[in-house]
């Protein structure tokens, strides 16, 4: 199926790896011309090469921290000018340590608040005027399928994700006769390195191994299985399509039937 994604312009942040960088590779495999971001130019210029030879007209890697309201800014102009404008945003970061409720450090909040809510709003806004006057705009956040069922063991990121998603949402709702769609990708385990440390985390207080920890959840899934990151891409594909213009304001979770309510 052709996406008609041919010509757009994305940004993906948190791309040299994980399920970024699978977003990036479905954008690429359509078309779509691509600035990825990352914490090392290497990886970034490595990969950005792979995406142009998945078909990507341009790929371009801006080093970016999303503790930095600074380089969120210097990631939306950085992409401004080396594509001459962004269609597309994929938000994404990664995600803060493993924590039950009851030992949560409060020190804790502030830091991960600037990551994984107030940066994702930050350059939201840089780049939506763009989005709005050109009646095309597509913001995709890489969330998780705590916004939906709290998972265990990972507060901070049930608890911040939350406040980002009470944003979108509002947001959605007021951008939508734009042309611009706000929605929220919502992984289930997936076999990445951050589900990796979570389970090594749970692994350590139970004695158990992290292929162990790893079985044992996989039981719980409809699927039986982790998924892995090619199979959450081209979901990042088609909502940032034109197919998609009358999706917005929604959670699509990629989760193997994880989550056990609609």
């Amino acid at each position: 199926m052709d996406l008609g994604l041919t010509g757009k312009r994305a940004i993906v942040m948190g791309a040299s790896k994980g399920l970024g960088r699978s977003a990036a590779e479905a954008l690429a495999r359509e078309g779509v011309s691509l600035v990825i971001s990352g914490r090392s130019q290497e990886s970034l210029d490595a990969v950005a090469a792979e995406l142009m030879a998945m078909g990507a007209p341009k790929a371009v890697g801006i080093p970016a921290d999303v503790a930095s309201n600074e380089d969120m800014d210097k990631l939306a102009d950085g992409a401004v000018a080396a594509l001459g404008g962004v269609d597309i945003l994929v938000l994404n970061h990664g995600g803060p340590p493993p924590s039950t409720a009851v030992d949560m450090k409060e020190e804790d909040l502030a830091p991960w608040f600037q990551r994984i809510v107030q940066a994702p709003i930050h350059i939201v806004k840089k780049l939506l005027p763009g989005m709005r006057a050109g009646g095309y705009g597509r913001i995709i956040n890489i969330g998780s399928t705590g916004l939906q069922q709290p998972i265990p063991n990972l507060v901070l990121s049930n608890t911040l994700r939350a406040a980002l998603l009470g944003y979108l949402k509002t947001l959605s709702a007021e951008v939508a006769g734009d042309g611009v769609t706000v929605n929220v990708a919502a992984p289930g385990a997936i076999r990445t390195d951050r589900s990796v440390e979570t389970a090594k985390s749970l692994g350590a207080k139970s004695g158990k191994s992290v292929d162990e920890v790893i079985a044992e959840r996989s039981k719980t899934i409809p699927a039986q299985r982790y998924g892995q990151p090619g199979e959450f891409g081209p979901a990042i594909a088609f909502m940032a399509s034109p197919l998609a213009a009358y999706m917005t304001g929604e959670i699509i979770r990629i989760d193997g039937g994880m989550v056990r309510g609609f």
